[in-house]
C-alpha cells in the first residue's frame, strides 16, 4: 500500500472538532488526505484543523444555506471533494409518552435532514473523483430498537436506508457509499447519554454509565480512534468493492 494512499485528496469531515469526527481527521491526515472540518463551535474545530494542517468551517448543518457556503468556501480552499465523512449529530433522551415533536423535528433535523442535505452538496464533486467516497456516521440504533430514544433511533435507521439507496443509485460509478454503526463510544456525547440516563431513571451517574457501558458486549466503551480507523479505511482506493456496507463497531453484538 501507498505511504500516502490519499494523498491530495479533500476530505470533509462535518462535525469535526470532537469526538468521531476528530479522530477520522486524524486517520485521514495520516493516509495524506487534505482537511475541512465543519461544525458549530469554532474553538474546537480550530484546534484539530491547525493539528492536521486542515480548515476549520463553521456551519450548522441544519441550516441548507450555511452547508452550500461552508462547502463552497471548503472547495476554494481545499479543491473538490472527494470524501465526504456525514459525522455531525446529536442525542436525547425522553420516554415516548413524554417526547415533544420539537425534539422529535430537532432529531431528525440533525441526524438525517442534515445528512441528505450535505450529500447533495457534494454528490457533483463525488460523482466526478477518481475514488469518491461517503462515509455515514450512524450507529447500532440504526439496526435495533433503543428505548427512551425512539426519535434518535428512528433518525439513525433512516440514515442507513439513505445510505443503502444511494450505494445501490451508484454502485456502477467511482463513488462508495458506506456506514459505520457504533456502539457506546467514549465522546462526550456518550458523557452527556449517561447525565440523560442519570436524570431520568434515579440512578447515579456511575451505575448509569456501567449500564450504558455493558450495552457493548465487551463491556468497555469502544475507543473513537477505532472508528476513525475503519472511515479511513472505507476511504481507500483500495475499498472500492466495499460498498453498502454498514460496519459495526461496539466490541460484539450484546444479547
Amino acid at each position: 500500500m501507498a505511504e500516502s494512499p490519499l494523498s491530495g485528496r479533500h476530505a470533509l469531515i462535518t462535525g469535526g472538532g470532537t469526538g468521531i469526527g476528530a479522530a477520522a481527521a486524524a486517520h485521514l491526515h495520516a493516509a495524506g488526505a487534505k482537511l475541512s472540518l465543519l461544525g458549530r463551535r469554532m474553538e474546537p474545530l480550530q484546534a484539530v484543523a491547525e493539528s492536521y494542517g486542515g480548515i476549520a468551517v463553521g456551519c450548522d448543518v441544519t441550516d441548507a444555506g450555511q452547508i452550500g457556503n461552508a462547502f463552497d468556501e471548503a472547495r476554494t480552499l481545499n479543491g473538490p471533494i472527494d470524501l465526504l465523512i456525514v459525522n455531525a449529530g446529536i442525542a436525547e433522551s425522553a420516554p415516548f409518552h413524554k417526547m415533544t415533536r420539537e425534539s422529535w423535528d430537532t432529531i431528525i433535523a440533525t441526524n438525517l435532514t442534515a445528512a441528505f442535505e450535505c450529500s447533495r452538496a457534494a454528490i457533483g464533486d463525488l460523482l466526478k473523483s477518481d475514488n469518491g467516497r461517503l462515509v455515514f456516521v450512524a450507529s447500532v440504533a440504526s439496526l435495533r430498537g433503543v428505548p427512551y430514544a425512539a426519535h434518535y433511533a428512528a433518525s439513525k435507521h433512516g440514515l442507513l436506508g439513505l445510505m443503502r439507496s444511494l450505494a445501490a443509485e451508484y454502485a456502477k460509478t467511482s463513488l462508495t457509499v458506506n456506514a459505520v454503526c457504533p456502539g457506546y463510544v467514549d465522546t462526550p456525547m456518550t458523557d452527556q447519554s449517561v447525565a440523560r440516563v442519570s436524570q431520568i431513571t434515579g440512578r447515579s451517574e456511575g451505575d448509569a454509565r456501567a449500564a450504558i457501558t455493558g450495552m457493548n458486549a465487551s463491556g468497555r466503551l469502544v475507543d473513537p480512534q477505532a472508528i476513525g480507523n475503519v472511515i479511513a479505511m472505507l476511504c481507500l482506493p483500495l475499498s472500492r468493492d466495499i460498498n453498502g456496507a454498514a460496519v459495526t463497531i461496539d466490541g460484539g453484538t450484546a444479547a
